[in-house]
């Protein structure tokens, strides 16, 4: 193997699996101004587990790992072909040794490449500069809150907000409704880039681009440097929280760039990031591709406080994950333990904001298999199941199948399917981040049934969970939309949708919705 190619590698690994300090720091001022009793600070704790395992264990911080996208500044002369081509073997490495999830599916006909390699995947942005150096800068955007991603037209009409302007006004109108519509399904505490101007392309682009600035670094234009503090402060008060469960951390990083524009046009355009934040970069030599230097700082030494934590200390003593008592906690939530095949009679005693940890069988399903079902039978009986909306990271040795990253996927997307399978099957719990709709709830209600909010992200915290891999259906659809039937031991979730048509996610979008109303007219 080439420099180049080596040193590509360790950037894909420092970037799947090990959050940078300024993040890091982020992520540790948000779980300060939490309160720990609360679900969104239980959430905050449990993401802060995630990290350090994730990092100890050199696996992935998030089971999705994304479209990889590079950012790639070479000085004149270096060859970008043989670039491109060494960066794609790094690829398919990563992929081989489970750092990577396979993520590139043709668009056509559904069948993953296995190696993350195909048309359009990965992702390259190559620039010139004048520099003796080269700057490979990469981020791993997960598809939850890839979807999250959304683009103004100015003016416009939003909700809550009234008219939109062409103004910075209206920018600062479309960024508060970006984060208001990006609930907890893009899994907050979240992040975002904003773009103002260009075209339809060049906006999502130069988003994107904010992405790779220091969290804590200051805007250079003072208009924009005002406009990021005054979002940082408001979009936190709009209480979505953290996974949206409600709460005093929303946002925890704001970065807007400007470009010029046409006449006709004014497009804001808004790229959201979920607290998982995985971007790297490093400093190579053109002559050999050796590693000179990381861009942003590395790893555990920087800002996060593990001292006072107890549950960082059992994730740092490689502890076994394991669910706490049952009964009466001290914040009134209760715990109850669930052995599948569950029945509807346990299913209608629980109430939104129960804790349920699930011992035994459950399946994974995802939006292949719930397509699939509409028209098929299962393969097995699920009659009493728990459907995990979860596409894991999974190797395979000489002993069998193993869950390397296993957290929950965004479920909104199963909307138009789950309530007609959760009938045609007799499922009993579904297990997902981010809430569904109205139908799903209806379902829920007259067939009883639940819908549990996992943490998103959490992909080392759950995959501690899956003690065996009893088999897995429908291979052809690749790994992460396969069919995979785990045995499972403590998995503690939140019923945040009960059997009795009651909704969490329904009734923080509507205070949220409430609070941002608040801000239609504002002076930043």
């Amino acid at each position: 193997m080439g420099k180049y190619e080596e040193s590509v590698y360790r950037l894909i690994v420092e970037t799947s699996t090990n959050l940078p300090g300024d993040v890091r720091r982020a992520v540790q001022e948000g779980k300060n101004k939490e309160n720990r009793g609360t679900r969104a600070g239980l959430a905050l704790s449990t993401i802060a587990d995630n990290i350090t395992m994730a990092e100890e264990q050199v696996s992935p911080i998030c089971q999705d790992t994304g479209m990889p996208t590079f950012l790639i500044h070479t000085p004149v002369l270096v060859n970008q072909l043989e670039l491109k081509r060494d960066i794609k073997a790094a690829i398919n490495r990563a992929t081989k040794e489970g750092k990577l999830r396979p993520n590139s599916v043709d668009s056509l006909t559904g069948e993953n490449s296995g190696d993350n390699l195909g048309p359009g995947t990965p992702v390259f942005h190559f620039e010139q500069w004048e520099e003796d150096y080269i700057d490979l800068r990469l981020i791993l955007k997960g598809g939850g809150c890839e979807n999250k991603n959304i683009q103004y037209s100015l003016p416009a009409e939003l909700e809550g907000l009234g008219k939109a302007g062409r103004d910075l006004d209206g920018v600062r109108k479309c960024i508060l409704h970006a984060i208001y519509q990006a609930q907890g399904q893009g899994c907050s505490a979240g992040f975002i880039g904003v773009g103002i101007g260009g075209d339809r392309t060049t906006g999502y682009e130069l988003a994107k681009q904010q992405l790779f600035r220091m969290v804590d670094d200051v805007n250079p234009h003072p208009d924009l440097a005002r406009l990021e503090e005054y979002i940082m402060e408001t979009g936190n008060q709009l209480g979505i929280g953290t996974m949206g469960f409600g709460g005093e951390v929303t946002l925890l990083g704001c970065k807007i760039g400007a470009a010029n524009r046409l006449p006709a046009s004014f497009f804001v355009s808004v790229a959201y990031n979920c607290w998982a934040f995985r971007r790297q970069g490093i400093k190579l030599s053109p002559e050999t591709g050796e590693l000179l230097a990381w861009l942003y700082p590395e790893g555990s030494g920087f800002g996060m406080d593990r001292e006072d934590d107890a549950s960082l200390r059992q994730a740092e003593d490689n502890a076994e994950v394991q669910a706490p008592p049952s009964g009466e906690t001290a914040q009134g939530t209760r715990e109850i333990y669930l052995q599948t095949p569950i029945t509807e009679e346990q299913i209608r005693s629980l109430r939104v904001g129960d804790v349920v940890i699930i011992q035994g069988e459950m399946h994974t399903g995802r939006d292949a298999l719930h397509k699939y079902l509409i028209d098929h039978d299962a393969p097995v009986d699920l009659n009493g199941a728990v459907i995990y909306h979860c596409g894991p990271v999974m190797l395979k040795d000489e002993e069998g199948w193993h869950v390397k990253a296993a957290g929950p996927t965004t479920s909104i997307r199963e909307e138009p399917y789950q309530g007609d399978i959760i009938k045609k099957f007799g499922i009993r719990a579904v297990i997902g981040k981010g809430g569904m709709g109205k139908r799903t709830l209806a379902a829920l209600q007259e067939h009883g049934a639940v819908y549990l909010n996992a943490i998103g992200g959490a992909a080392q915290y759950y995959a501690k969970c899956f003690k065996k891999v009893n088999g897995v259906d429908f291979m052809e659809f690749g790994i992460p939309e396969a069919m995979w039937h785990l045995e499972v031991e403590g998995f503690a979730a939140i019923v945040t949708m009960d059997s009795h048509g009651n909704s969490l996610h329904a009734g923080v979008e509507q205070a949220s919705l409430e609070k941002l109303s608040m801000f239609k007219e504002a002076v930043f």
